[in-house]
C-alpha cells in the first residue's frame, strides 16, 4: 500500500521531530502564539505507525493553525516521564505553555481530525478586514493614553459585532486605563457565555485581579527589608512580588515568584506559580518577560 507523506505538503516548521532539548522552543515557547501538539511515540510501537501519519495528516489540512512535534521516547525520556506518559502512542496539545488536552492510543481518523481542529481553534479565527482595522485604531488610541476615545470606539465595534472577544478586551481595557476597576469588571461579567473564556477575555480577567491586588500593596522598600531579614519568609516574598508589580517593575516580581516557588513550591497551595500564571496571563504572549518567565518556570518544574 502506498504510504501518504503528509509533510510533503505541509507548512514551513508546523511538524517536525523534538527532543527533550529542544522542548521549551518548540513547545513551550511556540505555543504562546499556534497551538502545539505533541506525540510521544517510538519506532516498535505499531499503534504509533497508525496514529503517527493520521495525525500529521490532519494538522497538515488546519493550514499552519496548529503545529505538530513528534518525540520518540526511547531517546527522549525527561518530558515524557514529568508528563506522566505511561504508553505510548500518548499526545498531549499544549496552548499559551501549558498542557490543554489530550488522548492515549490510536484514534480512528474522524476523532484524530476533530481532535486537531478543536485544538487549532482555541487560537481563534481571523477577523473580518473592517473590524479588525477598528480594533487596530483602537489599539492606538489606548497606547497612546486616550482611553475615552478608545473605549468609544469599542463599545461601536461590540454594537457592530457583540460577540467579539478582541473588542470586550480592549473595552476592558480602557476602562483599567481610566481607574474604574468596577466598571471595567462590570463590563467583563457581560461578556456573552460563548467567548468567556477565549484568551483575551482570560487576559483581562488576570489584569483585573492584578489591579485590585495593587490597590492594597505594601511599600515596597519595608517589603525588601523583611525579605533580606529573614529570606524564608514566604509570605513577605509574596506580598514584595504583589508590590513590585503594582509598581510597574513586572519583571522583578516575576523574579521574586520564581525564587518562592523555588524555595516551596507547594506553600500556600502553590500561590507562586498561581501568580506567576496570573502575571503570564494578563501580558502580551511574546512579552520577553512571559517568555523568559515561562522558560525559567518549566524548567524549574520539570527539573
Amino acid at each position: 500500500m502506498l504510504e501518504l507523506d503528509a509533510t510533503a505538503n505541509a507548512p514551513a516548521d508546523m511538524i517536525k521531530d523534538g527532543t527533550d532539548a529542544s522542548f521549551a522552543t518548540d513547545v513551550i515557547e511556540a505555543s504562546q502564539t499556534v497551538p502545539v501538539i505533541v506525540d510521544f511515540w517510538a519506532p516498535w510501537c505499531g499503534p504509533c505507525k497508525t496514529l503517527g501519519p493520521a495525525i500529521e495528516a490532519a494538522v497538515t489540512k488546519a493550514g499552519g493553525r496548529v503545529k505538530l512535534v513528534k518525540i520518540d521516547v526511547d531517546a527522549n525520556q525527561a518530558y515524557a516521564g514529568q508528563l506522566q506518559v505511561q504508553s505510548i502512542p500518548t499526545v498531549y496539545a499544549f496552548f499559551e505553555g501549558r498542557p490543554v488536552d489530550g488522548f492515549q492510543g490510536a484514534l480512528p481518523p474522524s476523532e484524530i481530525d476533530a481532535f486537531v481542529e478543536k485544538i487549532a481553534a482555541m487560537a481563534g479565527e481571523p477577523e473580518d478586514d473592517d473590524l479588525s482595522a477598528a480594533i487596530e485604531a483602537a489599539e492606538q488610541m489606548l497606547e497612546e493614553g486616550a482611553a475615552a476615545d478608545a473605549a468609544e470606539t469599542f463599545a461601536a465595534i461590540l454594537q457592530e459585532d457583540p460577540a467579539n472577544a478582541a473588542a470586550y478586551a480592549g473595552l476592558v481595557r480602557a476602562y483599567l486605563a481610566l481607574d474604574d476597576v468596577d466598571q471595567a469588571e462590570a463590563i467583563l461579567n457581560g461578556a456573552p457565555a460563548e467567548i468567556s473564556t477565549e484568551p483575551q477575555l482570560e487576559a483581562v480577567h488576570a489584569q483585573i485581579m492584578l489591579a485590585r491586588e495593587a490597590a492594597n500593596a505594601g511599600p515596597v522598600a519595608e517589603l525588601q527589608a523583611a525579605v533580606g531579614a529573614a529570606p524564608d519568609n514566604h509570605q513577605a516574598r509574596f506580598d514584595l512580588a504583589v508590590a513590585l508589580h503594582a509598581n510597574g517593575q513586572i519583571e522583578d516580581a516575576v523574579t521574586e515568584l520564581l525564587e518562592l516557588f523555588s524555595r516551596d513550591r507547594e506553600w500556600n497551595d502553590g500561590a507562586a506559580k498561581t501568580q506567576l500564571f496570573k502575571i503570564f496571563d494578563a501580558r502580551d504572549a511574546k512579552d520577553p518577560i512571559v517568555l523568559n518567565g515561562r522558560r525559567k518556570l518549566s524548567s524549574l518544574i520539570f527539573a
